[in-house]
């Protein structure tokens, strides 16, 4: 059974319309979105019920998955933070304030908070260096950074976590635990 194409099947058709009848592989981004949502990272699953939809080999959709950095093929935060340690970050201190963050989040590079909030990633050049250090989350910028500006950055973040109901970014997160729970259970609104 495809669960997707099953729960969603509004969203995977209006995908698939949206490119030439004969080429249901480009709707291929789009439908992995679609499955970042629903299951909040790419599952194995998602990635064969995204190529059962048009039609490809899985190799080939775990392919784009890996190539884009915005495809997650594990579970990560509602919100992942990309901490630039570059060198133009760095020499504006960026390294000395890596350690504060880590503390105030309680995780290092790589990991995600126990309450699933965020996932800490360091990596090379936000493409901001004139306003270093710099941060990306999900796909909003943050530059000129300093402690005082990091503790009000995540304390602004989980409260839009914590609030009722979640304030979640576009990308990067899940849906709401309802849509989830269709997804793992095959059931709408009254799971």
């Amino acid at each position: 059974m495809n669960r997707l194409r099953t729960t969603f099947a509004t969203e995977v058709a209006a995908s698939l319309a949206r490119f030439p009848a004969e080429r249901p592989a480009s709707a291929i981004l789009e439908l992995l979105y679609l499955a970042q949502a629903a299951y909040g990272h790419l599952t194995a699953e998602a990635i064969r019920e995204v190529a059962e939809i048009v039609g490809v080999d899985p190799t080939r959709v775990r392919g784009l998955v890996g190539f884009y950095s915005l495809f997650h093929d594990r579970s990560r935060g509602a919100f992942v933070l990309h901490y630039c340690t570059d060198l133009p970050c760095a020499l504006r201190g960026a390294n000395d304030l890596l350690p504060r963050l880590c503390a105030r989040l309680g995780i290092q590079p790589g990991e995600t908070t126990a309450d699933g909030v965020f996932t800490l990633e360091t990596v090379k050049c936000l493409a901001v260096c004139d306003h270093a250090p710099a941060m990306q989350v999900n796909l909003e910028y943050y530059y000129d950074l300093c402690e005082e500006r990091l503790d009000e950055i995540i304390a602004d973040l989980r409260s839009l976590a914590t609030a009722d109901p979640p304030r979640r970014p576009p990308l990067g997160v899940g849906p709401p635990s309802s849509l989830r729970i269709a997804v793992e259970t095959g059931r709408g609104d009254d799971a």
